[in-house]
């Protein structure tokens, strides 16, 4: 079996999109890690009320924990020079603002840009939905970061969404395990593979039709 992007791995590539200025809101999952990775230019949001934050805390650091640290996921994170707190009406205020770039992980995205990031299972972690709605409403951009498959081994890219919806048509980028696809008016295009994987293998793992970039390269991390 080929080896996929572990998730620090996508991290990475996902900070890749982030211009100086930005400032970024990371969902729960995958997007969290991108806390690790985020250049100083960048300023990262959590929507429990800190912005400005610097890298999570790790093995190597846990000596550094402050318990009044902590992003929505419950992850540590560490002070950076100008991290600042505010309540939760501030902070859904600057999500709702069109002025944040989101990361949100998904269990599900459209051909069109539809996105399914709760099941509403009682088996599952997070259930609930969140401040996912707003966070995927009200960005100015949005990059879905996930597994190209469920645990099963189901495409989580598919025509149309079969888990409940989040929003509807508000999903610019997906950065998957296996590849960079963009969201278009015209459909699905894949920029971007996974080193070792080819086009036809990521479509094979793909719920809807992936249109071929002129450019499409392996992705650079």
């Amino acid at each position: 079996m080929k080896d996929r992007l572990t998730e620090e791995l996508v991290a990475m590539r996902v900070v890749k999109e982030l211009k100086p200025g930005d400032y970024c809101n990371l969902g729960i999952g995958f997007p969290q890690q991108c806390a690790s990775y985020i250049p100083a230019e960048v300023q990262v949001q959590t929507e429990n009320g800190a912005i400005g934050y610097g890298p999570l805390i790790n093995i190597d650091n846990l000596d550094k924990i402050d318990v009044d640290f902590v992003d929505a996921g419950a992850m540590f994170f560490t002070p950076a020079p100008g991290m600042c707190f505010f309540d939760m009406l501030t902070s859904f205020a600057m999500i709702r603002s069109g002025r944040l770039v989101s990361v949100l992980g998904g269990l599900q995205v459209s051909e069109k840009g539809d996105l399914a990031v709760h099941s509403l299972s009682e088996s599952d972690e997070y259930p609930q939905i969140g401040g996912s709605m707003d966070l995927a409403w009200g960005s100015k951009n949005l990059i879905v970061a996930m597994t190209h498959t469920s645990k099963d081994g189901q495409p989580k890219i598919v025509k149309e969404l079969t888990l409940p919806m989040t929003a509807k048509e508000c999903v610019d980028l997906i950065i998957t395990d296996l590849g960079v696809i963009e969201v278009t008016a015209a459909g699905l295009v894949l920029k971007e593979v996974t080193p070792g994987w080819t086009p036809q293998e990521v479509q094979g793992l793909t719920g809807a039709p992936l249109a071929l970039a002129v450019d499409i390269k392996e992705m650079e991390l």
